[in-house]
């Protein structure tokens, strides 16, 4: 080999590592969007299908206007998200988790003041964890665009979690 290809034999591989080593950032990078957008998309479906259950459910007047904002505010923010998927090119799945089914399915078992309490008791749990995963998404995301949805929404379920515990603290009384 002359000196010009030894050359560029050395800006070839240099470039290969340079972009293995950016593949790799943008691979970690995506890997932990992907997986706060699958968490949230199955979690939104979750909210939008319980949401509808209370509609039909829930004795309290509280508890069904809940579950209508739940319907209301999470169809937007699953279209946002999915807006966000969409330039990312992540599939999001289209129907809860086996856990959030099981829930969903032992809710639709009850009515009246039954199901009032059970749900909000399952709203509080879910939007405390909600809010753990969206802070550590904001606080941690390195992709630009999701650390945004994150820090948007997360006043979204900093009230719902808010509306949730009054509504269950006066269900207990």
């Amino acid at each position: 080999m002359d000196m010009r290809q030894n050359m560029l034999a050395g800006v070839a591989a240099a470039a290969l590592i340079a972009g293995t080593a950016a593949a790799q950032d943008f691979a970690n990078r995506m890997s932990t969007a992907d997986h706060f957008m699958t968490a949230a998309a199955e979690g939104g479906l979750a909210e939008v299908e319980m949401g509808r259950v209370a509609v039909q459910n829930a004795s309290d007047t509280k508890v069904r206007q809940f579950g209508q904002r739940m319907i209301d505010d999470h169809t937007r923010i699953n279209h946002e998200l999915t807006q966000l998927a969409a330039r990312k090119n992540v599939t999001l799945p289209t129907t809860p988790s086996p856990k959030q089914k099981t829930t969903l399915d032992r809710l639709s078992k009850l009515q009246g003041a039954e199901f009032d309490r059970a749900y909000m008791e399952d709203m509080v749990k879910d939007h405390q964890e909600d809010i753990v995963e969206f802070t550590r998404a904001y606080n941690n995301e390195r992709d630009p665009d999701a650390k945004a949805f994150a820090g948007k929404t997360h006043p979204t379920v900093e009230a719902h979690l808010k509306q949730a515990e009054e509504i269950e603290g006066q269900l207990k009384k």
